[in-house]
């Protein structure tokens, strides 16, 4: 498919979106220029284990009865989509403004490098309200990602070049 450059919109995400680059895909979280990503489970909250990261499995909780992110908790979580970004396509990821609105922040490692394949979005989440927790559950639209077309392909792509490819399930950093 032949892309302008600049931000990608929603027949441009509809066409990519079908033909493999994200899955599954669901037309309703199609915004003008972005995409809806919903938060999967299980999610990594921070333990005295070695890497100070523990699978948490959120998928029992719902809009009615959430899991509470307590003020100032850092965890890591995945997003429902699975993602297979072509390589002449990079992405940002971004909050809806309802999350941080609420107190929920994203800790600035939302980009997407062309050609980043077969991974979830692991997202850094940080409840920044002192007081009150943060409700969160599994499938609730968590954030955005703005698609950029490319002028042309790099010549060293993230699907040669990545670290976090083929990521199904959330991830710590790796060494």
């Amino acid at each position: 498919m032949s892309l302008n450059c600049g931000v990608l919109v929603d027949y441009q995400i509809d066409n990519l979106a079908e033909a493999g680059m994200v899955a599954p895909f669901d037309r309703e979280l199609v915004n003008p220029a972005s995409l809806d990503v919903r938060l999967g489970s299980p999610i990594l909250i921070e333990s005295h284990q070695e890497g100070g990261w523990a699978p948490f499995p959120i998928s029992e909780y719902t809009e009615e009865a959430p899991w509470l992110l307590k003020p100032n908790e850092l965890i890591l979580a995945p997003t429902v989509e699975l993602f297979n970004f072509p390589k002449n396509v990079c992405g940002q990821f971004f909050l809806k403004s309802s999350r941080a609105r609420d107190g929920l922040e994203h800790l600035h490692a939302g980009w997407i490098d062309a050609g980043w394949h077969g991974s979830v979005l692991t997202m850094e989440l940080r409840n920044m309200r002192n007081l009150h927790p943060i409700k969160l559950w599994p499938g609730m639209r968590i954030g955005q990602i703005v698609f950029h077309g490319l002028s042309t392909q790099p010549r060293f792509c993230y699907a040669k070049t990545g670290r976090y490819n083929n990521d199904t399930k959330v991830q710590g950093a790796k060494p």
